[in-house]
């Protein structure tokens, strides 16, 4: 009889424990209109989104690493205007507070950058790493898109996190809605369930 028990939870975040696609989507049509490029949202959505950004500028034919930069920054800065579109995904984070209380682990695992998630959270009145005060709880870390050198679908992200916290994979249960995400949790080992928001 196999007794682990899961110790680790380990969440994507943009579609996974926050439904932040029209947020994200708005943010860069409206950073691409500013440098006089169109961007409808259905384009975005079926060919871009859960890219890193600098993947995305790329593919979408923006060649310079300056200017991809210039727009990355831009669109954080005007990522909170679209904040009223965000939606936490309440039932996933009512268990990861459960979850927690019982001595469990939480942590978000995503592609996308530390600011766009601090400023999120921050709205949604989440707490990060020692923030336990927070309206509405936190998570016990955060590893971002800058944190891990290759990206999902690779694996790196979610067994850094494992090695972090001295869980295995077999202690460990991971949350993800994308396509490249599910195969980055697969790769890693670790059973996950697929999130449909």
């Amino acid at each position: 009889m196999n007794d682990t028990r899961i110790r680790l939870l380990l969440l994507d975040f943009d579609g996974t424990l926050c439904d932040t696609r029209r947020a994200n989507t708005l943010a860069y049509v409206a950073a691409l209109a500013e440098a006089g490029c169109t961007l409808s949202e259905e384009e975005y959505a079926s060919r871009y989104f859960g890219m890193r950004c600098d993947e995305f500028l790329t593919r979408f034919g923006i060649a310079d690493p300056v200017e991809r930069e210039r727009l990355r920054l831009r669109k954080i800065a005007l990522y909170p205007a679209f904040f009223d579109t965000v939606r936490l995904n309440r039932p996933l984070w009512e268990f990861c507070r459960q979850f927690r209380s019982g001595g469990g682990r939480v942590w978000i695992v995503s592609t996308g950058s530390q600011a766009n998630i601090d400023n999120v959270m921050r709205h949604l009145g989440l707490g990060g790493p020692g923030e336990e005060t927070a309206a509405e709880g936190c998570v016990d870390g955060i590893l971002s898109g800058a944190d891990i050198e290759r990206p999902k679908p690779a694996p790196d992200c979610f067994r850094e996190v494992m090695r972090r916290e001295g869980c295995s994979p077999c202690e460990t249960l991971i949350f993800e809605d994308s396509a490249i995400g599910l195969e980055a949790a697969r790769r890693s080992g670790a059973p996950y369930i697929a999130v449909k928001l």
